[in-house]
């Protein structure tokens, strides 16, 4: 089983670029920060700090386009961070606690982290939130969980694509294509481990 801990931040701009932020600070792959971005038409993209990630990312996910570039996370203060390559620039803010975070901070962290407890609340999180789901495939056989730990509203962002600004931040809309579920369609950064594992016939769905 691969586990992945740190947080995914997903956010719109106005011109329809959006935008999906994976920052994982303990991972299989060391520390790693990759964005995955699709355009109005539809055209994804990986942007991925080494040949390795984007490997393993690119497998996982679906792409139309595959960069590897320098990927830098800084921590600018409290509820500020920015990441920045060559092709994408993002300063984003981060708010209060949204009330679906406070009632995943209820949750016992051993539980949260279980393949188990993301199997009984899928469909309560497809409900709470259009177009996530915590369960799915993760491509050749595999089986992805996203184990949701807490989160909070995106405030402001400052981004800038390829050189050019995409506008002031929106929604999610419509969700992004990357996987088998998006990203919230509020801005937002969801604290989460996420456990890659293979798809074995007969798997029970309660094995942490």
């Amino acid at each position: 089983m691969d586990r992945f801990d740190g947080a995914i931040a997903g956010l719109g701009t106005r011109s329809g670029v959006r935008l999906v932020v994976g920052m994982w600070r303990d991972s299989p792959l060391g520390p790693v920060t990759d964005v995955m971005m699709e355009r109005p038409d539809g055209h994804r993209t990986l942007i991925a700090p080494t040949p390795t990630v984007a490997d393993y990312i690119s497998t996982t996910y679906t792409f139309d386009e595959v960069r590897v570039e320098p990927v830098a996370l800084t921590v600018e203060g409290a509820g500020r961070l920015a990441v920045r390559t060559p092709s994408v620039e993002l300063e984003l803010t981060t708010g209060r606690r949204t009330a679906v975070g406070l009632l995943l901070t209820l949750v016992p962290r051993p539980l949260a982290r279980t393949r188990g407890w993301c199997h009984l609340i899928d469909p309560a999180a497809r409900l709470a939130r259009p177009g996530v789901r915590t369960v799915g495939s993760a491509g050749s056989a595999r089986r992805e969980y996203y184990c949701a730990l807490d989160e909070h509203q995106l405030t402001s962002a400052s981004v800038r694509v390829d050189g050019h600004d995409p506008g002031p931040l929106t929604p999610v809309t419509p969700p992004v294509r990357f996987g088998f579920g998006s990203t919230p369609t509020r801005p937002t950064l969801v604290r989460v481990t996420t456990l890659i594992v293979e798809d074995t016939p007969g798997g029970a769905a309660g094995v942490p």
